[in-house]
């Protein structure tokens, strides 16, 4: 990685972490926000979740496309400003259609940051670099959200929507931040995949050239999978069977998922260390097992009785593992997607993977919340054991149809090694003065 390259990537990732900061102050009491605190109740505090996520499903499909035609860096900033205008508007926003006007904006916004962020962290990193750089990417937006959402409840007044417009103003702030850093990166004139499959396809066959990719389809099902089973639960499913089958209290579901943040900030780069070099597709096959252990705890949570100490400790012990296989997700997955992507479409292959991680991001809560209303919870947890099971017998699946390089980044290190060897060797013999 050049020096220009390594500046780059820090600016990327500086704005990403300040981004990340401004999303914490409000993630967690949007809900709470748009139902009690401008009074427009539960329909429309939940319509407004399904705007969210309905937008990012919308703009998904043509983003990809965008970037591989401009790039990520003028994609990237039209993301930041609708981000910061649809946060603002719910700060500011009192009746409905505002308010879904908005989520709509912001929604959209953040889905077309993500996939183009995720490219540019491509551009400026190498193969070998490129786990690390994503691993970093994962640690801060953790970090970023913790730390927002810790002084946001500091901030937060349920009985003040002035607290509130405060807190979505400075998400607001915060997106535009990140706008102007990724606006003074120079990023290099060409994305940095060697090893990707060379391709002609021009972009307007983007689509259909990724359907033939079967690694890629492959991984892509096997992320909705992964996403269904722990992003998808955390804020209805999970939570749900927390309070109604653990009895756990909201303030204990809080350090819950505050031990999952704290379980992430803590063993990334232990568990970046451990990983690198491993085979990919091993990796995320062991995540599928340390998942299945998680959801079987939280089942045991629930059959717990008369000893609310063991069962809260269960449930929190739940979030730590999911901590623990999303930190050994973070340098394996998003370096794949780039590695598996022909170099004309990096763009397409990040927003088609994003658009799987939302389509699992809205199913999942969906699912959850209904099996968990319905009284199965039973039911609720067998389902994502075989789940997380599953996710085990696709990554081993997926690692098949891999090659070498693509499984473990540093065997196509090795094989190039291998390949300028025998060249400098000629290109010494040739130098040596022949006797007459």
């Amino acid at each position: 990685m050049t020096t220009a390259m390594g500046a780059a990537l820090r600016r990327i990732q500086l704005g990403n972490a300040l981004s990340a900061f401004g999303n914490g102050f409000t993630v967690p009491y949007l809900y709470v926000y748009v139902a009690k605190v401008r009074g427009l109740g539960a329909g429309t505090a939940g319509l407004t979740l399904f705007t969210l996520a309905v937008a990012a499903l919308v703009v998904l499909p043509f983003t990809g496309r965008a970037i591989d035609r401009r790039g990520p860096l003028p994609v990237a900033i039209v993301g930041t400003v609708a981000a910061a205008i649809g946060s603002l508007g719910l700060g500011l926003s009192s009746v409905t259609p505002l308010v879904i006007a908005s989520a709509a904006a912001l929604g959209a916004g953040i889905a077309v940051i993500q996939p183009s962020l995720a490219t540019m962290i491509v551009w400026c990193s190498t193969p070998l670099t490129r786990s690390r750089s994503f691993a970093t990417q994962f640690f801060l937006n953790n970090l970023g959200l913790g730390v927002g959402g810790l002084i946001g409840g500091l901030m937060v007044d349920e009985n003040a929507a002035s607290s509130f417009i405060r807190l979505f103003g400075i998400e607001s702030v915060m997106f535009l931040v990140l706008g102007a850093t990724v606006a003074t990166v120079k990023l290099p004139e060409s994305p940095r995949v060697e090893d990707a499959v060379p391709t002609d396809s021009r972009p307007e066959g983007a689509w259909r050239t990724l359907l033939r990719d079967r690694s890629m389809v492959w991984l892509c099902v096997l992320g909705f999978v992964m996403f269904f089973a722990c992003y998808g639960q955390f804020e209805s499913g999970l939570a749900a069977y927390a309070t109604e089958v653990t009895h756990v209290s909201p303030a204990t579901l809080g350090l819950a998922l505050f031990a999952n943040t704290a379980a992430i900030v803590v063993t990334q780069f232990v568990v970046l260390k451990l990983v690198e070099g491993r085979r990919r597709s091993r990796v995320m096959a062991l995540v599928g097992l340390i998942w299945t252990v998680a959801w079987m705890a939280a089942a045991l949570s629930g059959l717990v009785h008369g000893a609310q100490a063991v069962a809260t400790g269960l449930l929190i012990s739940t979030y730590v593992l999911f901590g623990v296989g999303e930190s050994m997700l973070s340098p394996t997955v998003a370096p794949l997607v780039a590695d598996l992507a022909p170099a004309s479409l990096i763009g397409q292959y990040n927003s088609a993977f994003a658009l799987v991680k939302q389509l699992a991001m809205a199913s999942g809560p969906l699912l959850g919340a209904l099996l968990v209303g319905l009284g199965l919870s039973g039911v609720y947890v067998t389902l994502l054991i075989m789940c997380s099971l599953g996710i085990t017998a696709l990554a081993l699946r997926l690692g098949r149809r891999l090659t070498a390089a693509q499984d473990n980044p540093l065997v196509a290190r090795a094989q190039r090694a291998r390949a300028v060897a025998p060249a400098a060797e000629a290109g010494a013999d040739e130098r040596v003065p022949v006797a007459a």
